[in-house]
């Protein structure tokens, strides 16, 4: 398949490996970090213009369709949060699928994909999607080098076909470091709260960094379509990703600020005849 300059650009980045990682050079990649003030008060702005953008997805019946994909413990997860935290899950869905069931497997693959994308006025956020099959499921054997071959052949007309239907995608592909990696999953091993993201299929993928890189190699030269492109993030700051991210999102689904009626609240009614029940309310103790 033919590839435009800018899709070419767009990877450029993973042609040329640093030592010990095949990813971007770490000097690319920015030392410093934001502060926790910093972030938060770019983040509110963010959030503000992620409800202006859900507004009129609303009013004008776009579908959206975002795809995150990217190594174990690339920040998909802290991404999808940040993006998510301040809009209604009536309209930004967040899709995680689990392992399919024999009933799924026996199904067209994509099949289960597609019963989730976006009607309209919605925005669906897949958290892994398809590209599952190009990834994990190829480099841990549970599909064969030609089914994964057969899907990548694939792929670029079934977006073409979801892109003609109306829907907007962007597929973000989140690109981690192996030192920061391996510091993120070790903190969840450690951390209590972060211990449930530490699967058996972590920890057997864990050391197949290099299966996983030809992987997303052949995936990018295959799928990185003009009409649905692989947007590359460094996720080494998450911070920085996750802004990235917003800002780039926002840049690329046209949006305007949605007719609304000035809010102004009623008077409240008058307590008339009304008096507190006598009821022993069970309350939650006040333990802080």
């Amino acid at each position: 398949m033919a590839k435009n300059k800018q899709a070419k650009r767009r990877v450029a980045g993973f042609t040329k490996p640093s030592k010990d990682n095949d990813g971007p050079p770490r000097e690319a990649r920015g030392a410093e970090g934001l502060t926790g003030k910093e972030y938060d008060a770019a983040l509110k702005k963010l959030h503000v213009e992620l409800v202006r953008l859900q507004e009129w997805v609303k009013h004008k019946g776009l579908k959206v369709c975002i795809v995150f994909e990217g190594r174990d413990g690339a920040g998909k997860g802290g991404a999808i949060k940040a993006i998510t935290e301040r809009v209604s899950p009536r309209v930004f869905r967040v899709i995680a699928l689990p392992a399919p069931t024999d009933r799924e497997k026996s199904q067209m693959y994509i099949q289960r994909y597609i019963r989730h994308l976006p009607a309209a006025g919605e925005v669906v956020i897949f958290d892994r999607s398809w590209y599952n099959r190009a990834g994990v499921e190829r480099v841990m054997g549970f599909c064969t080098d030609e089914q994964a071959r057969t899907f990548l052949s694939a792929a670029p007309l079934v977006e073409r076909a979801i892109v003609d239907s109306g829907i907007i995608l962007l597929k973000y592909w989140l690109e981690v470091s192996m030192e920061e990696q391996t510091r993120r999953l070790e903190q969840r091993i450690e951390d209590g709260r972060k211990i449930w993201k530490l699967s058996p299929m972590d920890l057997k993928s864990y050391s197949r960094w290099y299966d996983y890189s030809r992987a997303r190699d052949e995936m990018f030269q295959q799928t990185d379509s003009s009409w649905a492109p692989w947007y590359c993030v460094r996720s080494d700051d998450k911070k920085r990703a996750r802004l990235n991210i917003i800002s780039h999102l926002l840049k690329h689904v046209p949006y305007e600020t949605a007719p609304r009626e000035k809010i102004k609240l009623p008077k409240r009614q008058k307590r008339g005849d009304y008096r507190e029940a006598e009821y022993a309310f069970k309350f939650v103790p006040d333990v802080y």
